[in-house]
């Protein structure tokens, strides 16, 4: 339950960061974004969540190795 609240919380820490740092830029993207077709938004939202789930897995392995050596 740690790892959700974790998680969360990097997720508004880095999006509030990209607000701060980068306030236009945000808002040309998420104009982009707008007028993007349901299609392409669907097709950008898997691939950034297999993408995701790729990072996870990828650092639980690597956590779970690093504990079998010790």
């Amino acid at each position: 339950m740690d790892e959700i609240f974790t998680a969360v919380g990097l997720l508004l820490f880095i999006e509030g960061i990209l607000y701060t740092i980068f306030p236009g830029g945000m808002k040309k993207m998420l104009n982009f974004i707008k007028d993007l077709s349901k299609q392409n938004l669907i097709a950008g939202g898997f691939i950034f969540a297999i993408i995701g789930f790729i990072i996870i897995a990828y650092i639980k392995k690597i956590k779970w190795i690093i504990y079998l050596r010790i």
